[in-house]
């Protein structure tokens, strides 16, 4: 499978997998051109024009020819300097490594990946959030993370994939839908009826059960396995963590559990205010899920040896995704 196949196939995959209607996508989009056709010719050229082609700005191609042949690629969570030099190692070594391919963003990926979260805004609408609410406080949020991200050297595991010739690239939020999809949809199948149950579902789930053997298990951080579920939130795309005064809104729409990669310290006392439950499934091994769904989904179109690495363990779903 060429590389811009596999780039095409995550993104296409990502948005058929988005927990948002297929509209609200395509709105995303036309925000997009909007944005691209209100500059003027010098400024269109600085222009990221894959944002014109998909709505995940975390997802990119980073380093390497569309036409290369992928029929091995090194998967991981955090693909970094050190991850790149894994790969060439272990090419040394012998093993034909054709793609290094991350989860976490790098490069234009993390320059931009602030954009994504714009689509919070129609996630928390959906859960019944005033749009005006939702948008004023995501916009913040937004902004606030635009400026965190603006100091860092996001280029630094890409020049290193670039001075050894390895192949690069990223896919966050498309994995990311899909294991809120997954997740969302087994909860709202099973209704689970305590905090407790919903534990036992995580922990039949073998990302999560493998987490667990490495001593960091999903875990109730805000009520007790006996506290009763009610509406169920499984809040796992979207870049990274919302406004941590959405809390109140999420509670006054009728959300009662949160189910969660992870919560901030700050968040998790708002959210605690509010008397929601919270469940922290794990941040590694929900990415893990995330990403076995999107593998399973490449392997259906082209046969790929992959060799997972930095926190990534490999469990199909074939036939089921």
């Amino acid at each position: 499978m060429k590389l811009g196949e596999i780039y095409k196939t995550v993104t296409d995959f990502g948005m058929k997998m988005d927990p948002r209607p297929a509209d609200k996508l395509k709105k995303e989009l036309l925000r997009a051109k909007k944005e691209y056709d209100g500059l003027d010719s010098g400024q269109k050229k600085f222009y990221d024009k894959e944002r014109l082609i998909h709505p995940y700005s975390d997802t990119r191609m980073l380093f390497g020819d569309k036409e290369t042949e992928v029929k091995t690629m090194l998967v991981g969570v955090d693909m970094e300097v050190g991850e790149v030099l894994l790969a060439d190692r272990l090419r040394e070594k012998g093993e034909k490594i054709d793609l290094v391919f991350a989860h976490h963003p790098e490069g234009i990926a993390l320059a931009g990946f602030f954009n994504v979260m714009y689509m919070q805004i129609d996630i928390l609408n959906n859960l019944g959030v005033p749009i005006n609410i939702a948008e004023s406080l995501m916009s913040e949020r937004i902004s606030e993370v635009e400026r965190r991200v603006l100091p860092a050297n996001h280029m630094r595991a890409v020049d290193a994939a670039r001075l050894l010739g390895i192949p690069f690239m990223t896919c966050h939020t498309p994995a990311d839908n899909c294991v809120v999809t997954y997740l969302q949809d087994i909860m709202d199948k099973k209704k689970p009826e305590t905090l407790g149950d919903i534990i036992d579902i995580l922990m039949k789930v073998p990302e999560y059960a493998e987490s667990a053997k490495q001593n960091c298990p999903p875990k109730i951080t805000r009520g007790t396995s006996l506290s009763k579920a009610g509406k169920v939130f499984v809040d796992m795309t979207g870049g990274t963590e919302g406004h941590k005064n959405i809390f109140s809104k999420l509670s006054q729409a009728g959300v009662s559990t949160l189910v969660c990669m992870h919560l901030s310290e700050d968040h998790f006392k708002k959210a605690k205010e509010e008397h929601m439950n919270v469940i922290i499934a794990g941040h590694i091994a929900s990415d893990n899920i995330g990403l076995n769904i999107m593998l399973d989904h490449l392997e259906t179109r082209a046969k790929i040896k992959i060799l997972p690495c930095s926190g990534f363990r490999r469990f199909s779903r074939k036939g089921r995704v």
